[in-house]
């Protein structure tokens, strides 16, 4: 399977689920814990998870997604180019 493709869809997924934590956050449903939020974008899902952040306005106050999620995002970027140049 193609690796862009992985990527895509855990972008799409990560992104998804940013947008249900925040929908149940406004109307106090059960959440989806932060590990689960930040273990996602780590897991090749930081683009959504920063797109999820800004769109939802959703986890911009917590200094841990501020600082991990656009780091996250930086490391995935870097491997795929260091992958793609080792190709």
């Amino acid at each position: 399977m193609n690796d862009l493709f992985i990527i895509y869809i855990m972008s799409i997924l990560t992104f998804a689920i940013y947008g249900w934590d925040k929908h149940c956050a406004v109307f106090a449903k059960g959440r989806v814990p932060e590990f689960i939020l930040l273990a996602l974008a780590f897991l090749a899902g930081a683009f959504g998870a920063l797109c999820g952040m800004i769109l939802f306005e959703h986890k911009t106050k917590h200094k841990s997604f501020l600082i991990c999620v656009p780091l996250f995002l930086f490391l995935q970027l870097a491997a795929d180019i260091a992958f793609r140049m080792l190709r």
